[in-house]
């Protein structure tokens, strides 16, 4: 009897206890086993509404605690913190008064957002600019030591809770949409509790707006038959998303070149970058997948994360189909109070100064911020020269800047502000290029063209040799639509033009992941430099002297990763028609039909697992 207690005993240790090389991820057998006790349990509770609302608060709060450890105490913070500011906002009547609190909350947000992930950034601010030496210091974690009279907690290195920039946007969203009148202040501690935790998206989205999932939780349960199917539907896809796209590409080929691009062709390296393009979206939708299927289960609806982005047909386009729910809000919280597409505003001129500032930290050259603020001093002007363009160059630079710091959310590293100044420059660039007419193409593409073609003859360099290949190859596509249009000649394959741009905008989106994948997974302490010596290596590899000859051997070698690349892009690229198609029919079945393809295909699913399950890639931001 005391050695079945102890095994007992032991066993409760490993269930309630925190590991943390053992999250609790989707895609672990003990997750189910979470889920399915949750499931039975939630379906006694369902029709009670607080009581069902309470038991998720709770459960989610156990979720995050597997997965982030004493990091929970954060999450329980803000949810107290909002919850309370939010009745305030709600209960006062003078305007001030509700823009002050309004203002403590978001500031008490971003504090603790910035604390966690922006602790090293201003570290190396201060180090830069008095020239001193400091270290971070994690207060928390001293806090700790103190109560517990311990050294439990690490005091010279501060982690980032895992889905923390998530949950702080989601509460930003709740006292935002409070102040506006787009919802009423939750009265019940347990039920906004519930809004800001609710496990499925807790650490890796899709961002929840309040106005949109906070009426849901005062909903009676429902779930239909069709509900059902297609719940169980996007469960299974997102499992074969991450786990045979995903992870087997990930662990099979991009991470080996990634980790040491000099090793491998410039081929492989430049088939790893298009790769790593599927990788990330199947990681990503397919995380949100599950998470749609098992807050469906619920009762719950969670929005749209992504819309089959890359059959974008331009940059711009292309984020409104990639992580929606991000895009969404920085629009509504962002975008729209720096002035939008009406007017700038202080806060346009103030993250100018800003940005110019934290390019002049993360480069270490003064010369970046110059030039970002002589970029902003030439807009400026062109836009009071000519007052009739003016709301169209204040809407780039608003777009511009919202685009910076949704690279700079993703990390505080040069890298990341590339990658989102990159996708900012991307899209007014194309919004130019829609407005102008075909002359005006044809005479900048082909002045960039000649350029290019002059520095890579007189000054080569693989990065030159590289964009001259590709801007020669939208020259020539370019230059075909250009005689179609001088002789006003009707186009024989009408959908030859939507390929020709969506092949374009998938290749600039790939190239601007180069930087967004050299930086993840680092130390913030060393990512400016191992992200940048990442990227300047793949772009000599990708830009040098190509061995065609190795070309076959390297196919073959590599040819079960290419099979799944190729299929998953045919997968993606399939009409949305047909796919609608395929989902409803897969919910229409018979339950037992169903339970017999959820077996074989989980079974399937088994045969890709590797013997490390990776984790979900936006779990760090």
């Amino acid at each position: 009897m005391p050695e079945q207690l102890s095994s007992l005993v032991h066993f409760l240790q490993e269930v309630f206890a925190f590991d943390a090389s053992s999250p609790l991820l989707f895609t672990q057998f003990y997750f189910w086993a979470f889920f399915a006790l949750v499931f039975a349990m939630f379906s006694l509770v369902k029709s009670r509404r607080l009581l069902r609302n309470s038991f998720l608060f709770i459960v989610s709060l156990f979720f995050y605690y597997k997965t982030s450890g004493l990091f929970v105490l954060i999450l329980l913070f803000v949810t107290c913190s909002d919850f309370l500011i939010g009745q305030r906002i709600g209960n006062t009547r003078r305007k001030g008064a509700k823009k002050a609190w309004l203002l403590t909350s978001v500031v008490l947000d971003l504090f603790l957002l910035c604390y966690f992930k922006y602790a090293y950034f201003f570290t190396d601010i201060v180090n830069n600019i008095l020239h001193t030496d400091f270290q971070v210091f994690d207060a928390f974690a001293w806090v700790g030591n103190s109560l517990t009279g311990t050294e439990r907690f690490r005091v010279d290195q501060i982690i980032l809770p895992v889905g923390i920039s998530f949950y702080i946007f989601q509460v930003i969203s709740y006292t935002v949409d409070v102040y506006k009148e787009r919802i009423k202040p939750v009265t019940n501690l347990l039920d906004f509790g519930f809004y800001v935790s609710f496990f499925p998206q807790l650490v890796a989205g899709p961002i929840v707006r309040a106005s949109e999932f906070i009426p849901q939780i005062y909903k009676p349960y429902h779930l239909g038959r069709r509900q059902f199917g297609i719940a169980v539907f996007w469960i299974l896809n997102g499992l074969a998303k991450k786990i045979i796209l995903s992870d087997y590409i990930a662990v099979n080929f991009i991470d080996r070149v990634f980790e040491n691009p000099l090793l491998f062709s410039g081929f492989e390296n430049l088939c790893a970058l298009f790769g790593y393009s599927l990788q990330v979206y199947a990681d990503f939708s397919g995380y949100t997948d599950i998470a749609i299927g098992i807050a469906m289960l619920m009762g719950f609806y969670l929005p749209q994360n992504f819309n089959s982005p890359y059959k974008a047909p331009n940059a711009s386009n292309f984020w409104k189909r990639w992580h929606i729910s991000l895009s969404r809000w920085l629009q509504s919280y962002l975008y729209i109070p720096l002035g939008g597409n009406r007017n700038a505003t202080f806060g346009t001129y103030f993250w100018i100064v800003l940005i110019a500032l934290i390019a002049l930290i993360l480069s270490g050259s003064i010369y970046a911020s110059l030039i970002i603020i002589g970029i902003a001093l030439i807009v400026g002007l062109v836009a009071w020269l000519r007052p009739g363009k003016r709301i169209k160059i204040i809407t780039n630079l608003n777009s511009f800047i919202t685009m910076l710091l949704g690279g700079l959310w993703h990390g505080a590293s040069w890298n990341f502000m590339i990658w989102g100044g990159l996708n900012g420059v991307g899209m007014i660039i194309y919004k130019f290029w829609r407005d102008m007419n075909w002359h005006l193409r044809m005479l900048w593409i082909g002045i960039v063209t000649l350029t290019l073609g002059i520095l890579n003859h007189f000054h080569p360099q693989p990065v030159w040799q590289m964009l001259f290949v590709w801007s020669a190859i939208v020259c020539a596509g370019s230059l075909v639509r250009y005689i179609y249009h001088l002789t006003h000649l009707t186009y024989q394959f009408k959908w030859l033009g939507n390929v020709w741009a969506i092949a374009q905008t998938f290749t600039f989106i790939t190239f601007t992941r180069l930087f967004f994948r050299s930086g993840s997974n680092l130390d913030p302490a060393v990512a400016n430099e191992v992200a940048w010596n990442t990227a300047k290596n793949m772009v000599n590899q990708i830009g040098g002297s190509w061995n065609f000859g190795i070309i076959p051997q390297i196919i073959h070698e590599y040819r079960y990763v290419f099979i799944l690349i190729t299929l998953g892009m045919i997968i993606h690229w399939l009409p949305d028609r047909f796919k609608r198609w395929y989902r409803l029919n897969f919910a229409l079945l018979p339950v037992p039909v169903i339970a017999l393809l959820v077996i074989l295909v989980v079974f399937i699913v088994y045969q890709f697992i590797t013997a490390d399950l990776q984790a979900f890639i936006y779990f760090q931001f």
